[in-house]
Order: structure tokens, then sequence, then C-alpha cells
């Protein structure tokens, strides 16, 4: 085969011989893997891979422009210019989390680009796609129908200018400005084109921007959306920033405005007065953009067939043969690994021809290779098996590398890029304060803050939690669903928290979790988290009771084993499971315990940092009882009479679900059906206001809604992210129990706003999108910032009846750095005494209190618990800063929120309906004029008015936390601390 192929390609002329060695490249010869045997033919033959050395070896954007049919790389200043003349290649190289490295291949065809031209730059396609490993999907891009994951690589658009090389043009340098105009046209990615400068050219349907010396106008039609104008502003800016140095006046002429508007009048005198306006046609655009129902044609003879089949699925595609999928704005040629070189000729000749029958000659022409179909291919179909990327094609990209290597072509970026390696972080502020109810019927109940952390597993639970933002309070609200709860009480969960979002007005976050999928934001806020079997709500006692289901609810006395994971002190978890030895793993420490007998088992596979672990857990869950250590493989006869024997039992960890490179969809929502367009190289521009985004990052999905959003839809929101898991359109196995976040816009948490180049100042904005554009575009390009609010602290029941703004004081299990800066002169060895002067239900009982420590400290060590010398000091003047009543706590300007008034057969206690009615206050405060403030914006106050003595005291602060309003002089005087402590 390879004699055959050489002599084949000497035989030609240069012409012919080059489209033969393009077909050669993609049509190996049967039972030859297409990236390996092959390729190497067709590079021997006469592939010259110089002009792509050190293409794809990481990510980012390449460009060659054919010249003399070789690409000649383009300077990075001129990416995204494009003459009308000439042919492109475009390469866009992407290094997933995984640590591979994507590519796609556009090439890229100017109006008046030549054959020949077109020719080479689908030849040199070919030619890179083979020196890249051929993994590459081929694009080809026409003129004024390119594929929005081509334009999504040169935002906010391109705009061909006229001239090239190999036509003979001369690029257009015209001697004064000329007026042109361009329609408008995508609400995500914009498609831009040049239309005659006549009346004619405009409708009601598009948009327009009219170019003209000294002022741009955006004419918007009466049938465009609001994102489309958006979106056209943006090509506006571009258009003032490259051709008139941001120099000129920007005017929005909205279709069927008075003439009496001064700059409506300037527009339409460009076109001779106003005059009614056409009806927009049906042209070649809106024709090929049409998504027609998928149709398969199979290919025999260089003729295609129609292929008659109730649905699509994917035994239809024979290896040995090659196919056609017609979708009208994509038509994909499917070529079968075994398939010959014939084949693959007349497959390529049959789509052209298929095309031309139909009368869509610019329809996306996409060729795809059995074993690396697009997520766009097979979405056509109703069943596509869940496979692994195939395997021989590794072989392939080796033996590519080698010949390349022997032929002095740098290869490296032919390999596999290193997987990037990170430890999962919460991106969130984990010092806030967190309440939390249970789920009993209709109802939900708060949990005191010692139990706040400690869930069963039969039971639905409530959490909200608040943290300081950048310039507010923010807040996540979220339900936690155990894995034997009753889908009843779900169901009620999901309506609770509704209205808790709801009388916030839309304001908080929301969460949906599942006992065994949490996400590490969730862990991070409890820092300790305890699950239980059984339940403790009527409904699941019920449930069992129905189905005689033996009652398995914790028992302190009974036998019990934890398996004890997680990576620190501020997140780790213990999780009951069954007491039989199947339950261990080698890579993890149990707890195991009987009545007054303690075990702590440790796995073999352990690091020091599980044992400690271990170690504080064991603090929490039998703090007063002598622990027995039983090591893997030297375990007592009680330790395994406890587990009811001996067995085998797993060594490798238990897997999460890691997080993949995200995608950003767009999506409708409509009578309980969800379609949803995906936005390539998403930005944060690309969250318009009036549209509902979903980011799915593979472990956790993100429902982005806009602030213009109708509020039933808003309503449905975390509908949408259910659907979205059930539908999986990218076919990447998602769990039907991951994590699902629903996130207002301008409230947007830090875990969401990680994945963007994120400016909240855009997010603060008011109006609908195009107002919002518009304002930036005539104040030069940048977003116009809004006042910086002060943050207001907000006071809680539960953790934290009333807050404080010093953030040290709201810290919880975080270790102490010797470099953080210290407010108002606070040592680590006050902190540790903090609950001297707190009241009890102000600290955050999920956790034991902060102890002063070296980081994983063995217990019972000398060390343990040590505090400052100064302690007596410090312990003597608490006495002074005592308690005020609990009646007296709260501020005068506090604010009481819709939350604050609750039903009196949801609390406890009348100290509950306290801690209820605090949950949602805001306290303001504001210093007076005149007075001193600290560094947190606190007024200060000398010692002899803040002590409870005072004949003068000060009424408007909070008295749990006096202290805080010491100068940090005056609080080391009286404290009795030197800079060295401090």
């Amino acid at each position: 085969m390879e004699d055959d192929v050489l002599k084949e390609n000497w035989r030609m002329t240069n012409s012919l011989r080059l489209r033969f060695v393009f077909l050669a490249c993609i049509s190996p010869p049967p039972n030859a893997h297409p990236t390996a045997e092959l390729s190497v033919i067709c590079l021997k033959g006469i592939i010259s891979a110089s002009g792509f050395q050190g293409a794809g070896q990481k990510a980012g954007l390449e460009i060659w422009r054919i010249e003399n049919f070789h690409p000649v790389p383009v300077d990075k200043p001129s990416y995204g210019k494009f003459f009308t003349g000439d042919s492109y290649l475009v390469l866009k190289t992407t290094a997933s989390k995984s640590g591979a490295l994507r590519h796609d291949i556009h090439y890229w065809l100017g109006k008046d680009t030549s054959q020949d031209e077109a020719g080479a730059a689908a030849i040199k396609t070919v030619e890179l796609d083979a020196a890249l490993g051929g993994r590459a999907v081929q694009y080809r891009e026409v003129q004024g129908h390119e594929t929005e994951k081509f334009l999504s690589c040169f935002k906010p658009c391109i705009i061909p200018q006229e001239g090239g090389v190999a036509s003979g043009f001369k690029h257009h340098e015209a001697e004064e400005y000329k007026t042109c105009l361009y329609v408008c046209r995508g609400k995500h990615v914009v498609h831009v084109k040049e239309v005659p400068f006549a009346r004619s050219s405009l409708n009601h349907d598009d948009i327009f921007i009219l170019d003209t010396e000294s002022k741009i106008f955006q004419f918007n039609g009466s049938g465009s959306s609001i994102q489309e104008r958006a979106k056209a502003l943006e090509v506006v800016q571009y258009i003032k920033d490259t051709y008139h140095q941001g120099k000129c006046d920007v005017a929005a002429i909205e279709d069927g405005k008075l003439m009496a508007d001064a700059e409506t009048g300037e527009f339409w005198s460009f076109f001779g007065g106003f005059a009614p306006l056409p009806r927009k046609t049906v042209n070649e655009v809106d024709k090929a953009s049409d998504v027609l129902p998928a149709k398969l044609f199979r290919v025999e003879k260089g003729q295609a067939e129609v292929m008659e089949a109730e649905s699509l699925v994917k035994d239809l595609l024979d290896t040995n043969k090659c196919y056609i999928l017609d979708c009208g704005a994509e038509v994909f040629v499917w070529m079968g690994r075994n398939t010959s070189l014939d084949q693959r000729k007349d497959a390529s000749g049959a789509a052209e021809e298929l095309l031309r029958t139909l009368g869509r000659p610019k329809s996306h022409v996409i060729r795809v290779m059995e074993g690396f179909e697009t997520v766009s291919f097979r979405s056509n179909f109703d069943a596509w098996p869940q496979t692994t990327e195939v395997a021989a094609s590794e072989d392939g990209r080796g033996k590519v590398a080698a010949f390349l290597k022997r032929q002095g072509v740098h290869v490296k970026g032919l390999l596999k890029a290193a997987p990037i390696k990170e430890e999962p972080q919460p991106h969130i502020d984990c010092t806030g304060n967190l309440q939390v109810w249970r789920v009993n019927g209709n109802e939900k109940i708060p949990l005191p803050a010692s139990d706040q952390s400690k869930f069963y597993s039969g039971d639905c639970y409530i959490f909200q939690y608040s943290y300081p933002g950048d310039d507010k309070e923010e807040y996540l609200i979220g339900t936690w669903f155990g894995k034997q709860s009753v889908e009843k009480e779900r169901s009620s969960a999901i309506t609770l928290v509704s209205k808790m979002v709801e009388s916030m007005k839309f304001l908080a976050s929301q969460a949906r979790i599942y006992e065994g999928s949490e996400p590490i934001q969730f862990f991070a806020i409890f820092q300790s988290f305890m699950v239980f079997k059984g339940g403790l709500s009527e409904g699941y006692k019920k449930y069992i009771a129905e189905k005689e289901i033996p009652d398995d609810t914790y028992s302190k006395d009974g036998v019990a084993l934890f398996r004890v994971q997680g990576s620190g002190p501020d997140n780790m978890q213990a999780i009951q499971v069954e007491p039989v030895s199947s339950s261990l793993n080698s890579s993890y420490c149990y707890i195991l315990h009987s009545g007054s007998t303690v075990y702590m088992w440790s796995g073999s596979l352990i690091t020091a940092e599980d044992q400690e672990l271990a170690e504080r857990q064991l603090d929490i869950i039998k703090p007063n009882l002598q622990c027995k250590l039983q090591k893997e493989g030297s375990e007592s006869e009680q330790f395994w009479d406890l587990l009811g024997g001996k067995t085998e039992y797993p060594s490798q960890k238990i897997g999460k679900d890691a997080e993949s490179d995200p995608h950003l969809f767009a999506c409708t929502f409509s009578n309980g059906d969800l379609k949803v367009k995906e936005i390539f190289n998403f930005t944060q521009d690309d969250l318009m206001t009036e549209d509902v985004c979903i980011l799915d990052c593979h472990c956790d999905i993100f429902v982005w809604v806009g602030q213009q959003v109708d509020s039933k839809t808003r309503m449905q929101a975390l509908t949408i992210g259910e659907k979205f898991l059930e539908r999986d359109f990218l076919f990447e196995k998602l769990s039907r129990q991951a994590p699902v976040y629903v996130c207002m816009e301008g409230s947007e948490p830090p875990f969401f706003t990680r994945f963007f180049s994120w400016d909240s100042a855009k997010s603060a904005m008011l109006g609908n999108s195009f107002q919002r554009r518009l304002a930036i575009v005539k104040n030069g390009g940048t977003p116009i910032q809004d006042k910086p609010k002060r943050r207001t602290p907000v006071s809680y029941g539960g953790r934290s009846s009333v807050v404080s703004a010093d953030k040290s004081q709201r810290s919880r299990s975080m270790s102490f750095s010797p470099d953080r800066v210290r407010v108002r002169g606070r040592s680590p060895a006050f902190n540790a005494l903090a609950a001297n002067f707190e009241n009890p239900n102000a600290r955050n009982l999920s956790t034991p209190p902060p102890i002063i420590r070296k980081p994983f400290p063995k217990s019972g060590t000398p060390d343990s618990g040590k505090i400052a010398p100064n302690s007596a000091a410090i312990a003597a003047l608490s006495a002074t800063f005592e308690q005020a009543p609990r009646e007296r706590m709260i501020p005068r300007s506090l604010k009481v929120s819709p939350e604050a008034s609750k039903p009196a057969s949801e609390l406890h206690s009348k100290e509950n309906s306290m801690s209820s009615r605090i949950e949602a206050l805001t306290i303001q405060e504001d210093s007076k004029e005149g007075e001193a403030e600290d560094e947190e914006g606190l007024p200060l106050y000398p010692y002899e008015r803040l002590v409870t003595t005072s004949t003068d005291p000060v009424t408007e602060i909070d008295v749990t936390k006096r202290e805080t309003y010491l100068s940090s002089a005056e609080f080391k005087e009286k404290f009795g601390l030197h800079d060295s402590e401090i």
C-alpha cells in the first residue's frame, strides 16, 4: 500500500498530487489506524511539517495565512484581522484539567480567495492535523457563514477587509473615510456582515451599524431582542476603538422613534430622509442556519442513499463504511476506521454534491473520525453508548511524533500535557455564621448549636450560611437530603427553602445537596461534619414502620462504626457505616465503639494527617473514654468480634466525581422542556441579565439567573438544573445527585465567579443588557463604578446571636498565621480565651473551642491547650466585662426582617424563640459624626464608658463584645499585653 501511494503521487501533476495527498491523509488502508501507519506514509510522501513547528504545544490561538500555497504565521497583533482575498488556518488549543491537549482546526476561506488557495488551505489543515496526532476536528469556515465556535475565538466580532495576497489585491487603504453599513445578528456571538449602504438594506428584525467619519449609529430593529442589541454595542465599541482610535460619538437609534429626536433625524438624513422599511425576506443566511431533522445517508459507490430508520442509533454506523449526517446548518462526514481510500474520496464528493442538490452550499461541513465524534454529532442520536477514547490513538500519536522528530521537527506539543494537580478549595469565606433546621413534615425545626453539624441519613435538613462579601453580607441557603430520607420531606424542604430565598428577594444563593455527593464548600462551612444512621423525623419513622424495616437510628450504647475522612481540621467528616468488617477500607481511619469500649482502627495506607483527623473526631464522638488503637494487620479478637468476624474489604479510596472543564450554556425552559445552546470561550459578558445560564463543571451545576428574568422562570431555576442533569447534554455521565446551585445576578458566590475574570462592577449595574452596555460605551469603554457599600454585620440566632464586625472574632477553626494581620491588638492567646467574653451561644459549637497549638498536635501532649502567660490578667478583667441580660443585647437600630416572624409551633423553647427572632436582624453600626473609628469602621470608646459599672455607659454597642470598642493602645494597657505577644 505504501509503494502504491508513493508511485501514484509522483505520476500526478503538482495540483492533482496535492489533491491526492489530501485524500490519502484522511483515508488509511483497511484495518490500519488512521493516526498511525497511514499518517507516517503520508508524511513520508510530501508533507513538510516545518511550517507548523511547535504548533499546538500550549493552550491558545495560532493563525497562519496561506501565501504561495504555504502557511505563514500571522503576528499576534494581527489576530482577528482577515482579508477577503486570503485563506487562513486557525488552530485553537485547549488544555483540559486531565492534562490532555485538545485541538480544533478551522480553515477560513475569504469570499475572494482563489480555488487553488482554498485547496491549499484544506491540504494544510490535514497536514496540521497529522502533525498533531490526527485527533483534531476540522471545520470549513466560509466568509459570512462562520460557525459560532470559530467566531467565539475573536470576540466581539470579525470584520474582513478587502484585499489579499495570493489574489493580487492590495489591502484597502482609503484616502478618505468610507461610510459603511453593517448588519449584526446573534445573541451571544455576533455575525457581522457589510451590506450595501442603502435604505433597502435596512429591516425591522435586525440590528444595523452605520459607521460614519464622526459618529457611529446603531439602528435597533423593532423585532430585535435586548440581548442582540447589547451584543451589537460591543461591535460598536470595537469599531470605535479600531477605526476611530476611540474618538467619536455614538448614537443609538430605535426603530419607529419619532423624527423629532435630533440623532434619529441625523441618522435618516444619510438615507435621504425617513421612509417605511421593507419587510425582511428569507435570504441565504436564514436558509443555511435552519436546523432540520437529522437525516442519515449511507455512501455507496459515490452516491448518498437515504437510510430509513425509526430512530438514529450508533449501531447504524458500520466501521467499514462512510456516512453523511445532514442536520441542516451542519453536515457531518463520518468515516469508519476501516474504510478504504476510495470510500472516503466518494464520501467527500457525495457530501458536496448533496449540498449542491439541496441548494445549501454554505452549510458547515465538519469531518469526524470514528472514535472522535463531537458532542454536536452524537447529540443527534437517540442512544450513543458511553465509550472511552480509542486506545490505539496513543500509539498513532507516538508514531507520528517519532517520524517528525527524525525530520528535525520539535514534537513536544504532541505529547500529553502533565495533569493539573490541585487540591479542592472551598472558595468561600469560612468565618461566617450558620443556622440549621431539620425538616419534620411541612415544618423546619431549628437545631441547637451543638447539634448543627450532626445529621441523620433518614432526615432532610435546611442550612443557612452567611459570610462577608465584597460590599455586603452574602447568603447561601440549601437543602441536604439523607440517603434514606423520604420523598415527601425532600419536597417539603425544597418548598421551605424556596420561600426563604423569596423572602430575601432572591439575594441568597440556593443549593441542593445529596448525602455522599457533598461539595467542598459544604464541608468547609460545617468544618466537623457527622452523619448518623437512621432518622428522627416523623416521616422517616412512619416509612420504616410501614415497610417493617428495623430502626437503626444511632444509639450511643449500641455498636457503631464511623469512617473518618477529610483534608484538614477545617474539613473533616465522620460517616457512620454498617458495623461489619467489609465496611473497612485500608485508606481510612475508623472509630468503633460499643458501650464503654472505643477502638480507633488505622488502615495501612493512611497518612499522619488522617491519623490526626481521627483523633480530633474521637474527641467529639467519645471525648471521655480511653481509646484502644488498632492497626491494620494487628487487630485484637475483641475488635473483630464486634464487627461480626473478619472478612475482605477494599483498599482504594472512595472516588468522587472530579471537576472538569467548565461549559456555559444559554437555556430556555418552557412547558417542562429544556433547550440549551453552548457558549464557547465564554466570559462574564456572556451572562446576559435577561437570560438563564447553566455552568456545567461535571461535579457541580450552577444555574445563573439574570435580574431581568421573569419571576415564574426564576422560581423554576432549581428544576432547570435538575432537568439539565437528567438530559446530560454533553454525554458526560452526569450524576442525578450532583450538587445544584442557583445564584442570582448581583449575588454570585465566589465559588461561581472563580470561573470568570470577574468584575463586580458589571454585576452591580442596573437596567437591561442594552442599557448597561450603552452606558459603558458612552463612558469610554469602562463600567461605571458604583459607590462602594459599607458592609453591615448581620445577626443570627443559633451560632452567633450577634455578629461582631471583628473578623477574627468570627474565625472558627482556622489556623493562626504569625503573618496574619491582627485587629485591635488581639494576640492568639486572647483568641483562645474568647469564650470568657462571649455569650456561650455566640460561639460555633459544631467544633471544639479553638485551642492555640501546633498544627495537627498529638492528642494528650503537654503543649495541648497551652495558653499565654498573661491569661490570668485577662481572666481577672473578664468579670468587669460581664454579660448583660439577653433582653438588653439587641441594639436600638436593629431592623426586623420577614424571616423574624415565625409560628410558635416551630420553636421548642422561649430561648429558641428569641434566637429565631434575631436570626435575620441587621445591625446598623454607623458611627456618629466626630467619633473615632478603628480600621473596621467601629466607633472607639474609653474603657470607663464600656464597663458595666460605668455612670455614663454607651448604649448602642454589642454588649457581648465590649472589648472590640477599645482602642489598640488602651486594649494593650488594660489587659497587660506587650507588642511581642500581639
